[in-house]
């Protein structure tokens, strides 16, 4: 209601037994509703690469070949030539030879075995690990540039 329509007191004519006096009634109104504000600018994540160097012992094994070589000097006929094999672990391989004689006949000049040797060492050394770390900071109305938003947790996560 506007101020326009109250009537002035000043204005009225005195109540009179034939006059009634009016008393204006006034009544206030409201609307309610909701509206969307928004309260910052937004956040700001920052991430950072943190390298350390950290001390790893781990064993290694290797294998190596061992060759011995065993003297047979045995004759063998041509259709007995024989072929590698195996004793455990150990390949057996005969080298043969022909020799001259007035008929001809293999004989094992030697035969070499093959052992695979397995063997543990100890072995250290030093890598570089990375891990990442995160800011978020958020930005409000108070503040535009960020240089004094609140911190809202940051994180360390390894890679």
């Amino acid at each position: 209601m506007s101020s326009d329509s109250i009537p002035d007191p000043s204005k009225t004519p005195p109540a009179t037994p034939a006059t009634p006096l009016v008393v204006p009634v006034r009544e206030e109104e409201i609307a309610i509703g909701t509206r969307q504000v928004e309260t910052g600018a937004g956040i700001r994540v920052r991430k950072t690469v943190v390298e350390h160097s950290q001390r790893i012992d781990e064993l290694l094994q290797r294998e190596e070949i061992q060759v011995r070589r065993i003297p047979v000097d045995r004759t063998l006929g041509a259709e007995e030539a024989p072929s590698s094999r195996y004793e455990g672990d150990t390949l057996i391989v005969p080298v043969l030879e022909e020799i001259l004689v007035v008929e001809k006949r293999l004989r094992i000049k030697e035969e070499w075995h093959i052992s695979k040797i397995v063997r543990q060492e100890p072995h250290s050394e030093t890598v570089a690990l990375k891990s990442e770390e995160v800011a978020i900071r958020r930005f409000d109305e108070r503040d535009d540039d960020g240089a004094g938003g609140a911190d809202t947790g940051s994180s360390t996560d390894p890679a």
